[in-house]
């Protein structure tokens, strides 16, 4: 069995071509989830940690609740155009 990390670190980048931010992690395996809102996002990437955490083997079969702190790193990008004058 793989045991849960102590912490889990979450990047969260926006994807400036489909307009909506992507969230994975390299410690809880199968997290990828995508919200145009980072809010909604962050709030999605909070109910999948524990679902994902248990159904990877990460955890023992009985265990008490406990608080694992979560990380996320957000980046966006915002592009624009401007005109330079001659």
């Amino acid at each position: 069995m793989i045991k849960a990390p102590d912490s889990v670190m979450v990047k969260a980048e926006f994807d400036d071509d489909a307009k909506v931010w992507v969230a994975t992690s390299d410690d809880v395996p199968g997290l990828v989830s995508e919200h145009k809102d980072l809010m909604k996002l962050l709030d999605e990437v909070g109910e999948l940690i524990p679902i994902l955490l248990e159904e990877n083997g990460m955890l023992p079969p009985s265990h008490e609740a406990f608080d694992m702190p979560v990380c996320i790193a957000a980046q966006g990008v915002a592009k624009r155009r401007v005109l330079i004058p001659a």
